[in-house]
């Protein structure tokens, strides 16, 4: 069981969380749970570490900010106690989590769950803080604390699952599950039942803020079964068991396979976190597109989307390509840095473009989807501004105004949308 931030805000969410916890083991299941800080906590302890230095020593800086989730975990601990359910937190040094030594943003590599199998044996509830690990001893000195970088608790439950060979990976949060769109926008999304690793994965990765990408990727390489589900319900809501909420999982465990493939569409994501850059005049040679995003390579800028027209007749194209609005500034200096070895003529750049994708496992086997989605945007008069594809995902840019709208249009056309209630 995973608990984030907003579910650990506070004693009393803690005191919740320890109820539901307590109704697992009482169903007679072995739990371990691994836990966020606090809502906004892991920001204001980042906060300190910038106010005391801005060229904080990244190693001091995970001692402090792993500091959060090491106080939930010992408050949940302390409240399944109080609840009578015998409990001991495990920080991550403890266990060991072992990861690299990138601190800040460390992976995992091997989780050693011995002590952690026998005291679950003896029938005490692990609590463990998510986010953190402890890097290899080197030099003569110990280990020390290593965080995952942000959402990184997701992946420390998953990968804790792995080790244990749990029968499954819940990951309570402020939703119930993963729907076919976000239902501010369009009211009549669906909940999905049970979603592909590599569907969350897409949707994960244009936008869907439900679960973080490494966490699923890791789900989907151990193979660890993983449900969202809401932590904001009351006590008498269905058990977790009677699968309340959205299960990631495996193909293969999708009993109804001509009812995956009849749906072509699984979900439609969007994101306005997009910047675009157009280069004009670059020269038309080989090389020219190498020496653009050699640069952003270089600054760990992630290229999304990529357009060259096609010279005819010219020695020039222009190139177009979004990367995170985040990284705008530092891709315009790293793209002027670099415009003597490019050559290009102006760099054009705008952020009120929004990236919306339609992802589905059914694309594989049904024709039309992307033909589909031209058509609807076109009919609204949606300007597209460029496209991508994988095997399972469409994806397009627009202007950002119109996002709500392609959103709901979309929604529609692919037959997403719930039947109405009487």
């Amino acid at each position: 069981m995973k608990f984030g931030g907003t579910s650990m805000a506070g004693i009393e969410r803690i005191r919740s969380v320890a109820a539901r916890v307590k109704r697992e083991v009482e169903a007679g299941n072995q739990v371990a749970v691994v836990v966020s800080a606090m809502a906004g906590e892991t920001d204001r302890l980042v906060g300190f570490c910038r106010e005391a230095s801005p060229l904080y020593d990244p190693k001091e800086y995970d001692v402090v900010v792993a500091a959060g989730e090491q106080i939930t975990s010992g408050l949940l601990a302390i409240a399944l106690q109080a609840a009578g359910v015998p409990a001991r937190s495990w920080l991550g040094w403890q266990l060991p989590i072992h990861s690299d030594d990138a601190h800040a943003k460390a992976r995992i590599g091997t989780v050693e769950t011995a002590a952690l199998d026998a005291s679950l044996a003896e029938g005490v509830v692990a609590v463990i803080p998510g986010f953190q690990g402890v890097s290899d001893a080197k030099d003569g000195q110990g280990g020390r604390v290593t965080t995952l970088g942000r959402g990184g608790s997701d992946t420390s439950a998953v990968a804790v699952a792995a080790a244990m060979k749990a029968d499954r990976c819940d990951i309570y949060t402020d939703v119930d599950g993963v729907y076919t769109t976000d239902p501010r926008i369009v009211p009549r999304a669906r909940k999905l039942a049970k979603v592909t690793y590599e569907e969350m994965l897409e949707l994960a990765s244009v936008g869907a803020k439900v679960l973080q990408t490494r966490s699923v990727g890791l789900a989907m390489k151990m193979g660890v079964r993983v449900q969202v589900l809401s932590s904001f319900t009351g006590p008498d809501a269905p058990m977790a068991d009677t699968l309340p909420g959205t299960m990631i999982v495996g193909e293969d465990e999708i009993q109804e396979r001509n009812d995956v493939e009849r749906q072509h569409i699984t979900g439609i994501a969007h994101d306005k976190n997009e910047a675009k850059i157009t280069l004009t005049a670059v020269p038309d040679r080989p090389g020219s597109v190498a020496a653009i995003f050699e640069p952003l390579a270089a600054a760990n800028i992630n290229v999304d989307m990529i357009i060259q027209n096609i010279a005819h007749g010219s020695a020039s194209t222009d190139v177009t390509f979004t990367v995170p609005a985040a990284d705008l500034a530092r891709s315009i200096e790293a793209l002027n840095q670099g415009r003597a070895a490019i050559g290009f003529g102006d760099l054009i750049h705008d952020v009120r473009v929004a990236k919306i994708s339609v992802v589905g496992v059914g694309m594989r086997s049904h024709a039309g989807v992307a033909s589909t989605m031209f058509t609807t945007l076109g009919a609204r008069g949606i300007n597209i501004q460029a496209i991508s594809t994988s095997e399972i995902k469409v994806s397009v840019l627009i202007h950002e105004d119109e996002t709500e709208l392609a959103v709901r249009v979309l929604h529609t056309a692919y037959g997403l949308d719930a039947e109405e209630v009487a």
